[in-house]
C-alpha cells in the first residue's frame, strides 16, 4: 500500500509589530531537516527540497499533490500562521484565484454541448443590454481565450497597499462589464491575445443569462456536485475564508512605514468572480483536474478547445498566443503541460498536467508576493521539480 504522511519543516519564530495584522518580513530559514514519506513507487527528492525550509521570504506554506502513471507524491510545508507556528494544514482551503477560469470554461462548454451556448455566436446577441456596439463582433470563443480585445475594467487602487485599504469593498460584475466597454477595444477580435478577467467576467454574466440560474450554482450543479469537490465554494461577499485554512501573507508597507507581512487572509474576492474568487483544497483540485483531463467534465470536441491555441500573438510580446479555452500551455522538461495558475493576496495556486494525464500536478503556496511580476519561486520550484525545465 502506498504511505503518504505529511512532510513538514521546522518553523521559523517570527516577533510581532505594532498593529494586529501586521508582521515583520520573515527572513529565509535555515534549510530545514525534513521528515518525509512519499509514495514508495515515486519518492521525488526534488519535489522536497522545493518545498523544504518554509517560511522563508517567498512563502509561508505549500502544500502540493502530484498524481497519475508516473506516480504519486504528496507533500506540505510550513505553517498554519506566524503567530503561533502551528505546522501547515494539509488539508486547508485556499484562495485558487485564476484557477477559477478552468471551471467556468468548462461550464460555458458543458452549455455549448447542450446546445444553450454557441462560440461562433457574439456575445453581444446574448448580452445586449450590456455590450455596447463598439463590442459587437465578439464571439463566445473569442471570451474564452482572451482574443475578444476588451480592456480591463477601472479599478480604485494601483498598489497593494490601496488595494489592502478597499478590500472589503463589493464589485458588482455587470459595473465591471460596463467600465470595461465604455473604453474603446485594445484590438480587433481574434486578431491579439491579452490575457485579462474581464472576458470571464463576460462569461460569466453569460452563463446566468443562458440558464436563468445564477453562476456559483451552474458551476456547482456541473462540476462540484457530481465530482463530489464537498471542500470547493464560492465565497460572495464573504471576505473570509470558510473552515480551515492557511493564512496567508503579503509583503507591503506597514502603518510605522516600514515594509513587512501584513496578514491578508481576510479579503474580498468579488472583483475576479467568474475569473479567479474560487476557493478550494488541494485534494479538490486535484480531481477535478484529473477528470476534466480524463473527459469526464468537458466531453468529445469540445474538450479539445481546452487543447486549442488560437493563431493570435500575445498583445504586450508578439509572442505567439500561450492562452486556450480556459487552459494555457507550456513546454516543461521538452513537453506540453497545460493548466492554470491562479493568485490571490497571500495565495497562489495552480493546476497542471500532461496531455495524457500522466502527470498532473496541484499545489498552494502562501505567497508573500503572489500578485509580482515574477513566477513565485517556490511556486516556480514545485513546477520545475515536477516537469522539468523550459
Amino acid at each position: 500500500m502506498t504511505r503518504i504522511r505529511l512532510l513538514t519543516a521546522a518553523v521559523l519564530v517570527v516577533g510581532v509589530v505594532a498593529g494586529p495584522s501586521a508582521l515583520p518580513a520573515a527572513a529565509p530559514a535555515a534549510p530545514a531537516a525534513v521528515s518525509s514519506a512519499v509514495s514508495a513507487q515515486s519518492p521525488n527528492p526534488a519535489l522536497e527540497a522545493a518545498i523544504a525550509g518554509l517560511p522563508t521570504a517567498d512563502a509561508t506554506a505549500a502544500l502540493v499533490r502530484v498524481s497519475g502513471k508516473e506516480g504519486v507524491w504528496r507533500g506540505g510545508s510550513g505553517v498554519h500562521d506566524l503567530r503561533t507556528d502551528r505546522p501547515a494544514d494539509p488539508a486547508a482551503r485556499f484562495r485558487a484565484g485564476s484557477v477559477t477560469k478552468v471551471l467556468t470554461a468548462a461550464v460555458a462548454l458543458r452549455l455549448a454541448e447542450e446546445g444553450l451556448l454557441d462560440l461562433d455566436r457574439t456575445a453581444r446577441s446574448y448580452l445586449p443590454d450590456l455590450l455596447p456596439a463598439a463590442y459587437k463582433n465578439v464571439t463566445v470563443r473569442q471570451l474564452l481565450n482572451h482574443t475578444h480585445g476588451i480592456p480591463p475594467a477601472g479599478f480604485p487602487a494601483t498598489t497593494v497597499e490601496e488595494s489592502y485599504e478597499i478590500r472589503f469593498q463589493v464589485h458588482d460584475p455587470r459595473a465591471m462589464v460596463r467600465s470595461a466597454t465604455s473604453k474603446p477595444p485594445e484590438f480587433a477580435p481574434g486578431e491579439r491575445q491579452h490575457y485579462l478577467n474581464i472576458g470571464y467576467t463576460v462569461a460569466g454574466l453569460l452563463i446566468e443569462r443562458v440558464t436563468g440560474d445564477s453562476y456559483e450554482r451552474q458551476v456547482a450543479r456541473r462540476v462540484l456536485k457530481p465530482l463530489g469537490l464537498g471542500d470547493t465554494y464560492f465565497p460572495g461577499a464573504n471576505p473570509r475564508i470558510i473552515g480551515p485554512h492557511n493564512h496567508g501573507y503579503q509583503t507591503m508597507r506597514l502603518d510605522d512605514g516600514t515594509v513587512g507581512l501584513r496578514d491578508v487572509s481576510v479579503w474580498g474576492a468579488t472583483d475576479a468572480w467568474a475569473a479567479g474568487d474560487i476557493i478550494s483544497t488541494t485534494a479538490d483540485l486535484e480531481r477535478f483536474t484529473r477528470a476534466l483531463f480524463q473527459g469526464r467534465v468537458v466531453r468529445g470536441p469540445l474538450l479539445e478547445e481546452m487543447f486549442a491555441l488560437p493563431k493570435a500573438t500575445d498583445f504586450k510580446t508578439g509572442e505567439p498566443a500561450a492562452y486556450s479555452v480556459g487552459l494555457s500551455m507550456k513546454v516543461l522538461g521538452g513537453r506540453e503541460v497545460w493548466g492554470k495558475t491562479g493568485g490571490r493576496w497571500g495565495y497562489n495556486a495552480a493546476v497542471a498536467a500532461t496531455r495524457d494525464g500522466s502527470r498532473t500536478l496541484v499545489y498552494s503556496v502562501n505567497s508573500t508576493d503572489a500578485k509580482g511580476q515574477a513566477m513565485n519561486k517556490v511556486a516556480q520550484d514545485i513546477m520545475v521539480a515536477t516537469y522539468g525545465r523550459p
